[in-house]
């Protein structure tokens, strides 16, 4: 089990390293809502995403002979980037396994931030079997994208300056949503939030991508429809890491979902009213507060915007409705 200590040890290691990301307010958001809001901006942190912080976490504790040997990672995208720079700042080669549907601004950024990537069909081929070939030839460090104690106490620090800023603004969260797909962030966060101030903590999904919420509901980790699609291409992961559903089934209040509109609509209000860059799988925790999935009146609610890696052209056409 990750502790509170580790990921205090985490923010020290990362402190150097990553952004302080902004609290941000919104007076439309709170009039829309009843309720004082506060969002998380991790898509203003160093990659466009918090999975810097888990990647830098661990590749920063890797001794000589692994330094040397480099590290192979799989991802749908942000997590790619985030261990391709944290291993280009720590002198790491780095591999990543990536699904050949990825938004293409993902994978360019990937390679431009040092990664080697090898893609694949996230349909028909098991991107961790490919990541784990390849780290086996190599004697490459595998780096998962969630299911590891040092990338949940990474990102676990997102929680710890929640606590920290609300705390500069004299105030306390009463709940914290976090987008979730293998759970890693919402584990670290519910680890600091709960046990720092006692705050009810609300993982979401993607309507179709309910595999933490059903694995909670029914006791072991459930598995996504291979059919289902969503346009948040970062939160397809399934199922939810042992090490992370351990954690998550204690500490979490309740799961909620959301649609690919809801989803939309928040990616528009972000950029009209915040003026913010969102990327589908990073808004869904404002699309949840917009589309009334839990009350918020009378207290004070954080939400974390885990992303804004976003294809241009899906941008642009969500701008304009469609």
């Amino acid at each position: 089990m990750v502790e509170i200590e580790d990921i205090h040890a985490a923010a020290e290691r990362l402190r150097p390293f990553v952004v302080r990301t902004p609290l941000i307010e919104s007076p439309e958001l709170d009039r829309i809502t009843g309720g004082r809001v506060l969002l998380k901006a991790e898509n203003l942190q160093q990659t466009g995403s918090f999975k810097i912080r888990g990647a830098y976490n661990l590749l920063s504790q890797l001794g000589p002979d692994q330094v040397k040997k480099g590290a192979v990672a799989y991802s749908s995208g942000n997590h790619a980037q985030a261990v391709a720079a944290a291993g280009t700042k720590l002198g790491i080669a780095t591999t990543i396994v990536m699904p050949e549907d990825s938004p293409r601004i993902k994978i360019e950024n990937t390679r431009r931030l040092g990664g080697t990537t090898v893609l694949y069909d996230r349909y028909t081929e098991d991107r961790e079997e490919i990541a784990m070939k390849i780290a086996a030839k190599s004697g490459a460090v595998l780096v998962p994208p969630y299911n590891h104690e040092h990338i949940i106490a990474g990102q676990g620090t997102v929680g710890l300056e929640v606590v920290e800023q609300c705390g500069e603004l004299k105030t306390v969260p009463d709940q914290f949503l976090v987008s979730c797909s293998g759970g890693g962030l919402t584990a670290g966060c519910a680890i600091a939030l709960t046990s720092q101030c006692g705050s009810r903590v609300y993982p979401v999904e993607p309507e179709e991508f309910d595999d933490t919420r059903r694995s909670i509901i029914s006791g072991r980790m459930e598995t996504n429809d291979p059919d289902a699609r969503t346009i948040c291409d970062a939160l397809m992961s399934a199922p939810p890491g042992e090490k992370t559903f351990a954690i998550n089934r204690k500490l979490v209040t309740d799961v909620l979902t959301v649609s690919d509109e809801e989803v939309k609509d928040a990616i528009r209000f972000a950029f009209r009213h915040l003026k913010l860059v969102i990327e589908p799988g990073g808004a869904v925790s404002l699309a949840a507060i917009l589309a009334g999935k839990l009350a918020l009146g009378d207290c004070v609610s954080v939400a974390v915007l885990s992303g804004g890696n976003i294809d241009p052209a899906l941008f642009g056409s969500i701008q304009e409705g469609s």
